[in-house]
């Protein structure tokens, strides 16, 4: 999941950070054995949060021993697929992270799958997270890549819908282990210390990414990997994560990574902010995709058209701006013709919608507002007289009911891993509190996605959009990734599918994904 950029773009962003932030991890553990405890009652949020939150009042690291978490649970597990049977063993657990000076900061959880009978020296091992910043690995987990899969099925999903996961025949753990990582203060991750320097070392563009790369490192240490082949993947923010992560392993803890898997991911914040006129660039392709998709189905293909007057015309008059009569009418009402929006609409926006704009209008004359991660995906908007936009996201929203549930019921049923408190699979709060930096230049990833390609001749990326995605269009990356020199363009793959930010819920789509990811993974 990502960040959500409307509130973003009212913040000046920049990638500076305090040196605690940089430097502050020394090193990793396991937690000791905790006490015994009795759970918080399920659902209440009180448990979870009261001495973890980062911000809240605590005496001292000790106020935070009620809610340390239990020690690993490792289990072995099978997997009944079509055509095949997958023996695994499933860990889950927690890495603890210390300050320079030896005090503990956090307790970062994870959850790993290691094939049984492999070659550990030779079996490739990928991490994975999510982004927003707040979001838990759950996504990822249980709607693509791991060995159970909750259905994401748009439209007929909702918050009452069954938690059950079912084996997914789709899951990587046929070519690749699986370690799936929650940042602090997502999933059951939680601060040990006190203080806003805990907070700040960690809700930080660069202390986040020196986090999660010293957790790596730590977790193939602790279970005797570091000669396995490894990836990393990040969905969402994930994108401005997983380059950084991946360039602190090459040059902070000494591990190297053969490929970088990014899913719907966010490169650049600074198109998407202030008045850039590339957010309409990049948006545009999209908005058209969803009025096709109406009509019947939608492949990348079929938008040719598009791209090339996002790329050419529009752009062109866009730049021209209001001033030009002309150029804007003109705009206007191609825009309109492409959308199915009415014209006068169009006209009085200067073709110019930004996401919340397309997605009350689109479908209006219905009472109905598309959804900021799936487009394709249409609900009721609430306050359909109103003169202000107040509506959720019906792709986005009806999710987080049952993906909590179901990461809850497998960690404690099936992985028999059972903390106390409230488990977060999309932390609001850490987007709220995150430090973006002060100053002019917004977040970006494609800096160190340069140096790690020119520094590692043999690393290979994979980057893969949903078509009817709004929260980070394709057409974004695209443009990014286009202006990549000839030696990393050889060795960046970008792949479109039908679908939304998580595009990886329709089959077809998971199907191809992953059999995308293996070829990365076996090349």
């Amino acid at each position: 999941m990502v960040m959500r950029l409307p509130a973003l773009r009212r913040a000046t962003l920049v990638l500076a950070v305090s040196t605690f932030a940089l430097a502050g991890f020394a090193r990793a553990d396991d937690p000791q054995q905790p006490r015994a405890e009795t759970a918080a009652p399920a659902g209440q949020k009180g448990g979870g949060r009261g001495g973890n939150t980062p911000g809240a009042s605590q005496g001292s690291s000790s106020a935070a021993e009620p809610h340390r978490l239990p020690s690993d649970s490792t289990t072995k597990q099978t997997l009944d697929l079509p055509g095949r049977a997958l023996d695994f063993t499933a860990t889950a657990g927690s890495i603890r992270v210390f300050d320079g000076k030896g005090e503990p900061l956090a307790d970062i959880a994870y959850t790993s799958y290691e094939l049984d009978g492999a070659d550990r020296a030779t079996r490739p091992v990928t991490f994975l997270f999510n982004g927003g910043p707040g979001a838990s690995s759950a996504w990822l987990q249980f709607g693509a890549a791991g060995p159970w899969r909750l259905p994401l099925d748009g439209e007929a999903l909702s918050p009452s819908a069954s938690p059950d996961v079912k084996p997914n025949a789709e899951t990587w753990l046929d070519f690749t282990d699986l370690v799936f990582i929650d940042p602090v203060s997502t999933g059951y991750s939680r601060f040990v210390a006190s203080g806003e320097d805990a907070r700040k070392s960690f809700y930080s563009v660069d202390g986040d990414a020196n986090s999660i790369a010293l957790v790596i490192r730590r977790w193939l240490e602790k279970h005797d990997r570091l000669t396995s082949p490894k990836y990393v993947g990040g969905e969402s923010y994930g994108g401005i994560r997983g380059p950084k992560v991946v360039r602190q392993l090459q040059l902070q803890h000494g591990v190297g990574v053969r490929g970088l898997i990014l899913v719907s991911p966010l490169l650049d914040f600074r198109e998407f902010t202030g008045t850039s006129l590339l957010q309409y660039v990049a948006t545009l392709p999209s908005y058209v995709a969803v009025a096709r998709e109406a009509k019947g189905p939608v492949k990348r293909a079929d938008l040719a058209d598009v791209e090339a007057y996002a790329r050419g015309e529009f752009l062109a008059d866009l730049v021209k701006g209001e001033a030009d009569k002309e150029a804007t009418n003109r705009l206007a009402d191609k825009v309109a013709e492409l959308t199915g929006i009415d014209q006068a609409v169009s006209r009085r926006l200067a073709g110019r919608f930004d996401v919340g704009e397309f997605r009350r209008e689109f479908d209006r004359k219905n009472g109905k507002v598309t959804g900021r991660y799936d487009a394709s995906v249409r609900g009721f908007d609430p306050y359909p007289d109103s003169s202000s936009s107040r509506f959720g996201d019906p792709s986005g929203d009806a999710l987080q009911a049952p993906l909590t549930s179901a990461a809850v019921d497998v960690l404690t049923r099936k992985l028999n891993w059972r903390p106390d408190g409230s488990y977060e699979v999309l932390n609001g709060a850490v987007e709220g509190n995150w430090d973006f930096g002060r100053g002019i230049n917004p977040p970006q990833s494609v800096s160190e996605l340069r140096q790690i390609l020119a520094t590692d001749g043999k690393l290979n990326v994979l980057v893969a959009h949903g078509l009817f995605d709004l929260a980070t269009p394709y057409f974004g990356s695209k443009r990014v990734l286009d202006q990549l020199p000839a030696f990393a363009t050889q060795r960046v793959k970008f792949v479109v599918y039908p679908g939304g930010h998580m595009f990886y819920s329709r089959d077809g789509s998971r199907q191809a994904f992953r059999s995308e990811v293996e070829a990365l993974i076996r090349e």
